[in-house]
């Protein structure tokens, strides 16, 4: 399966990069290289761009009919490659098999079936007094994913933009390679038309600045880092191009007096940690009164040895973090909240005994944190939990809105009134209670410096399309 080169997709066609950089790609579990990835350059953006841009010409026109064929194929075809995806992603990110085959690569057939839900009712048209209102496609549209979670993010931007009728250049990270490989290999056998689909290797200051400036893509719908971002939108703005964008987080979990403390913890550790870490919704702010310190302590100490860190082939709960930058990343944050102060009750800096070998990094809890503390402030994208505490449900509140983030937040609690007056509060895209699941049907993005715009369902459809009034249509 990965004997091959890991090629551009442009215009229907598998081509090698035209750039003259590659990076290796190294297993974050054994910290070998596994494959050399040949970068793309301007002319393949300005070859991809073109390609889409012909193709919108003749796909904004095409049936609502032939998409919906077209999503049956992409499932069927996706299904058929489920096992090479959970491969590729082990591989990449040092996934455990388990997370990788029931979340990563699940997620994908759960958007796909969720877009041909939405596809099947969505109104593209309706009647409004005397004059007729047109929902239409944006155009060409750039997408630049992320690491952590390669195929979801993908098919909440890919999906909509197909089932709306525009075309798209894609630019995967660089540390994903074989799955979007695989993820092009499946749009391909799937028979969409020729420049619908364009994807493009190459790194952000090149391949994605390159996108975001384009004059002939109309929208930009980038999920990364806030500084990435950033970026992204100022070159949007010299051509007014619409820019969506999902930036991360540092999300709340308020565990209010009526709720069982012990569960709440037990729940927050295992979702802070599953990925290790590397979720930009997870709940890494666990708020809880301070008269229940002692009991969130042993909980927490209880846990310790349930989230096991190995080999993602071994069993273990958690595998390595993607690369050494994001290794190295953790470790100061780690560093940075023992010298401010904060007691790591479990966890801590260095690599868990007995790894030496692969980007492992130790489970940790901060607790005796204080709200100026930069682990409290900023995300961490690792393994690593910190803990608030409060006095009265003002605090709490408080707490929980002190951020510049404003993607998800959590409350755990028994009185769902109760639970919507606190959420009510929180100024976040998506509020989970009680551990609920995610819906992929839901509108998902952020408030504040999260980000603008939203994802899935029928919400990730509207980003995609334009409105255009035939008025006196009726007259």
């Amino acid at each position: 399966m990965f004997d091959k080169n890991l090629e551009c997709y442009i215009n229907g066609e598998f081509l090698i990069p035209q750039g003259n950089k590659t990076v290796d790609c190294i297993d974050p579990s054994s910290e070998k290289v596994y494959a050399k990835l040949q970068l793309g350059n301007d002319k393949d953006v300005n070859r991809a761009v073109d390609a889409a841009k012909n193709a919108f010409k003749k796909y904004q026109y095409s049936s609502r009919e032939s998409r919906i064929e077209f999503l049956e194929r992409l499932s069927e075809n996706y299904k058929e490659r489920f096992d090479d995806l959970v491969d590729a992603i082990i591989l990449e990110l040092g996934c455990p098999e388990e997370l990788a085959r029931d979340s990563q690569i699940a997620a994908g057939l759960e958007h796909i079936q969720t877009a041909l839900d939405v596809l099947k009712n969505y109104d593209f048209e309706k009647v409004y007094n005397n004059s007729k209102i047109k929902k239409v496609p944006v155009g060409v549209c750039g997408i630049i994913t992320p690491w952590n979670w390669p195929v979801s993010v993908f098919m909440t931007k890919f999906l909509p933009a197909v089932c709306t009728g525009c075309t798209l250049v894609w630019k995967p990270s660089e540390s994903s390679p074989l799955t979007s490989h695989v993820l092009a290999e499946i749009i391909d056998a799937s028979s969409l038309p020729d420049g619908v689909f364009n994807m493009v290797y190459g790194a952000g200051d090149v391949v994605g600045e390159l996108i975001s400036l384009h004059k002939d893509i109309q929208m930009v719908s980038f999920t990364g880092s806030k500084t990435a971002g950033v970026s992204v939108q100022k070159n949007g703005a010299e051509t007014i191009k619409r820019v969506i964008q999902e930036l991360g987080g540092k999300s709340p979990n308020i565990v209010l007096p009526s709720a069982h403390i012990e569960s709440a913890v037990k729940n927050c550790i295992k979702s802070v940690m599953t990925n290790s870490g590397q979720t930009c919704s997870a709940p890494t702010r666990l708020i809880v009164e301070n008269s229940k310190m002692d009991i969130v302590k042993k909980t927490v100490l209880d846990m310790e040895n349930e989230i096991t860190v190995g080999n993602p082939r071994s069993g273990a709960f958690i595998g390595p973090v993607v690369n050494k930058s994001q290794f190295k990343r953790v470790q100061e944050y780690i560093k940075s909240g023992i010298k401010e102060g904060a007691n790591a009750v479990i966890g801590g800096e260095g690599k868990p005994d007995p790894m030496e070998d692969g980007y492992y990094v130790k489970p940790t809890v901060f607790m005796n944190t204080t709200p100026d503390m930069k682990i409290v402030k900023e995300e961490i994208f690792g393994p690593v939990l910190v803990v608030q505490g409060y006095d009265t449900l003002a605090e709490a509140i408080e707490l929980a809105v002190d951020t510049d983030y404003g993607l998800a937040a959590y409350i755990q609690g028994a009185d769902r009134d109760e639970m919507e007056c606190v959420a009510d509060a929180i100024p976040a895209g998506q509020i989970y209670f009680n551990n609920a699941d995610s819906d992929p049907a839901l509108p998902f993005g952020g408030f504040k410096q999260s980000g603008n715009g939203r994802e899935w369902g029928e919400t990730g459809f509207d980003e995609y399309l334009e409105y255009k009034a035939l008025v006196g249509y009726y007259i």
